[in-house]
């Protein structure tokens, strides 16, 4: 179901708006719609980012045991270039 919610835009933004409406073949308001759809999808995907990093952290809190950036990155440069390589081994970082 939808519903009717005014947005005032300031004329820039608005013409904008139009503007690119126009050029992608769709009505300024599926336009508007996308765009506010798009921006809540990234919003909650950040939100995501956030906690699952939130909760790494304390994770490794917890355990005491984190990944040395130089083996993390050996490991992407050799995952990007197609290769296999062993994943990186957990290590206590306190004393």
């Amino acid at each position: 179901m939808a519903s009717t919610t005014s947005l005032k835009l300031p004329d820039d933004v608005k013409e904008r708006a139009i503007a690119a409406a126009q050029q992608q073949g769709v009505t300024p308001h599926a336009f508007m719609v996308d765009a506010i759809r798009l921006a809540a999808a990234a919003a909650e995907k950040r939100a995501e980012f956030i906690a699952q990093a939130q909760a790494a952290r304390s994770e490794a809190l917890r355990s005491g045991k984190g990944y040395a950036a130089a083996d993390v990155h050996a490991y992407v440069r050799q995952r990007a270039a197609g290769k296999t390589a062993p994943k990186p081994k957990a290590k206590s970082w306190r004393s």
